[in-house]
This record gives C-alpha cells, sequence and structure tokens, in this order.
C-alpha cells in the first residue's frame, strides 16, 4: 500500500468533504481502495498462520466502505476519513470478536481487535464466561505478546455499578463491567513509518489473537459453561 499517497488522499478528504471533491478524485480512491484490499487480503493469509479457527473472509466484506451511514446522524458529512477494516466472523448482524484496523487523516494506524457493541445476548454470555472462568481471561492478560502490546482491555465504557446478576467480589468484576472487549494500540505512522505495513499490522493483530479466540469461545451463542 503506497501510504503517503493514501495520507495525502485522505487529508484532502478531510478538508474537503463533499461529493463534488470525491467524484473529481475518484480516479485516485479506486487505485487506493484496489491496494487497500490487496492489504487486507494479504493480512487474510497472515492471521490464518496464527488463528486457526478464522472463518471464511471476503476481503471486500471485511474492508469497510468509506460512505458514511447519515440516516441517524447529525453530521452530514458524506464520507468517512479513514480506510478501515474489520477481519472476523460476521454474525447476523455486524461482527463477532475480530481483527480491527484504520489509518485515518492525522496519520494514526490504530489497530488491534476484540468485540464492540455486543448485542445483549453476546454480552450476557462473555460476562458469565468471565465469571465462570476467570483463570481464562487471567491467562489471556498475562500473555506475553498480549500485555506487552496493549497493556490489557481498552478501557472504553463500563457500568458504574456491576450487572445485574454479579457482585462487587465477581472475579475480573472490572471486566465484567465493561459494555466493549478489546484490546487497541495507536500508531502515528507519520513520525513513524513502519517499513512494511502489512508486516506490523499482522504483527499487531497476532499479538491480540489470545483475547479474540478467548472472546470467540465467550460469545457462544448457547450458554457458556
Amino acid at each position: 500500500m503506497h501510504l503517503p499517497a493514501l495520507l495525502e488522499f485522505l487529508e484532502g478528504m478531510s478538508q474537503n468533504n463533499n461529493r463534488p471533491w470525491f467524484v473529481l478524485h475518484k480516479p485516485a480512491y479506486d487505485i487506493l481502495r484496489e491496494e487497500f484490499l490487496a492489504l487486507v487480503t494479504g493480512l487474510i493469509e497472515d492471521i490464518r498462520a496464527f488463528d486457526k479457527d478464522l472463518g471464511p473472509i471476503d476481503p471486500k466484506k471485511a474492508a469497510l466502505r468509506i460512505y458514511r451511514n447519515l440516516r441517524f446522524s447529525r453530521d452530514k458529512t458524506p464520507f468517512k476519513t479513514n480506510f478501515a477494516a474489520a477481519i472476523g466472523d460476521r454474525a447476523q448482524r455486524g461482527f463477532r470478536p475480530a481483527y480491527y484496523f484504520h489509518i485515518d487523516a492525522q496519520g494514526i494506524l490504530l489497530a488491534g481487535g476484540g468485540i464492540y457493541q455486543p448485542d445483549k445476548t453476546v454480552l450476557t454470555n462473555i460476562r458469565r464466561y468471565i465469571a465462570t472462568h476467570p483463570e481464562r481471561l487471567t491467562k489471556v492478560l498475562k500473555s506475553a505478546r498480549f500485555k506487552k502490546t496493549y497493556g490489557g482491555l481498552a478501557e472504553e465504557e463500563s457500568l458504574v455499578n456491576p450487572p445485574k446478576g454479579f457482585t462487587t467480589d465477581t472475579p475480573h468484576i472490572d471486566a465484567i463491567r465493561m459494555k466493549h472487549f478489546f484490546g487497541i494500540v495507536e500508531i502515528d505512522v507519520k513520525k513513524h513509518c513502519p517499513k512494511d505495513l502489512r508486516a506490523e499490522v499482522a504483527r499487531l493483530f497476532h499479538d491480540v489473537h489470545p483475547l479474540v479466540a478467548f472472546l470467540r469461545e465467550a460469545s457462544r451463542a448457547e450458554n457458556p459453561g
């Protein structure tokens, strides 16, 4: 992927987020999109080397659309200002635990994995699984690769009190109170441009694999045991 060209396009998009500008620069976008799809295709292959349970993935579906959904948004700018992909098994609505990365107009590479906004059933299953098998989450959090790269679970959004059915002395109650479960890291590629973008993202995915595998098991549709 030609990273400088991508950053130049995204910066222009952030300053001119309108359809006339996009139409004028559509040929450049089409080239960058094809390069990004090639990157995602390669990353899927890299993930399969360490994640044997990853299901069939269509790179075109894994790479997220640049067009924003404006139906329920006050922000009516039509385009996203990043190139993003979520690589994971699709549920009926959205994704199961997945690997995610994006590169935005500020030159930030954000990468990691986990599950974001799980539905009520999946969220309940994860919480019960953590309480029933606390040693398994402990193993993930103590994994050398995960701990070094991510430091722990991202503190994105949590309940103030334990959810119904759990108490303050439930093992890993701080994790159980979370509404999302993922590890994430940010790299400024303008300051620290990776020599091999695919290899760098694949390494970050490898380091978060213990969490993704744990959540995949925890979020099973059947009641975890």
